[in-house]
């Protein structure tokens, strides 16, 4: 099961003193997807992005955007040529802090198959100062010995662990720091050798996918991002038009509108199961396409 927010995450950092902080950067990265392509917990080339920001302006950036790999390699040679391509396009200043991340699918292992997923880990590398720090940061329970819901997989468990155990060993050798688990959250407790679960008073695995998951789920079909909300307005008091929406399966929700409110969003049927809620994100995308070209909702949603 893949969340919408981290499972788990591991840190990495040590002083070092660099001439050249963007290439730096993209070594690291490269450095630790090197390792975790090693036990395919990534696979591909990967999607990454950079940021450069202007020094002492934090809001400032000099460059910002992705880049074009042309291959898997993660050699000093590749660093230098996306290096390259950032040094091109940044703006006149001094720099100051560089990020770099990077995510692609991972080789999930279940049962006698192995699965690629998106979504399931991201890397990140951050030059601060004369700090050189990599995170990672994984969205699956593939690692854990219950699922988010709280039920056993032990064949899963046993498949998929010893990977993980083996990728962050190999990170702490090749970036030269210890690993640092990062607190835990809501769904699981990273160690330095991979991810617990939370257990109850009587020995059984808690349901974190309920008790936190659904509901965080459904408050980005209700709240509006943003401070002052971008868009439509989430939520009405009043009457609203609404149509359903069907899916492969069936009925995944309904599409409702108000005019009088300036208010239009998805209402799931079941926002646990990825379907419902992956077609109820690209309706909030649309919806959001439409208050931008200046729609009222009904235009959106005919009854």
């Amino acid at each position: 099961m893949i969340a919408s927010t981290p499972v788990a995450r591991w840190t990495w950092g040590r002083d070092d003193q660099h001439g050249d902080k963007i290439a730096a950067c993209l070594h690291e990265l490269l450095t630790a997807w090197a390792i975790l392509e090693r036990y395919q917990l990534a696979v591909g080339v990967p999607d990454v992005s950079v940021s450069v920001h202007e020094a002492g302006k934090p809001n400032s950036y000099l460059f910002k955007g992705n880049l074009v790999l042309e291959t898997e390699s993660s050699s000093p040679g590749v660093a230098q040529q996306l290096a390259g391509q950032v040094e091109a396009a940044l703006l006149p200043g001094e720099i100051g802090a560089v990020h770099a991340d990077a995510k692609n699918s991972t080789v999930v292992i279940n049962g006698a198959y192995g699965i690629r997923e998106n979504g399931v880990f991201q890397v990140g590398t951050s030059v601060i100062l004369d700090y050189l720090g990599t995170d990672l940061v994984t969205f699956s329970d593939a690692w854990m010995p219950y699922d988010l819901k709280g039920r056993a997989q032990p064949s899963v468990h046993a498949a998929n662990a010893p990977r993980l155990s083996a990728a962050l060993l190999d990170l702490s050798e090749a970036l030269r720091s210890e690993t640092d688990p990062d607190e835990a959250t809501h769904f699981g407790k990273p160690t330095e050798t991979g991810v617990d679960s939370y257990l109850q008073e009587d020995g059984t695995a808690s349901d974190v996918w309920s008790s936190f998951e659904v509901s965080y789920r459904y408050s980005e079909f209700t709240h509006a991002p943003g401070f002052d909300g971008i868009g439509f307005k989430r939520s009405a008091e009043g009457d609203v038009q609404y149509v359903p929406v069907l899916g492969e399966h069936g009925l995944l929700g309904y599409l409702w509108a108000s005019d009088a409110e300036e208010a239009a969003s998805f209402e799931p049927r079941d926002v646990g199961d990825d379907e419902t809620y992956q077609s109820g994100l690209l309706w909030l995308d649309r919806l959001r396409s439409a208050h931008d070209r200046g729609l009222t909702p009904p235009k959106r949603c005919p009854t």
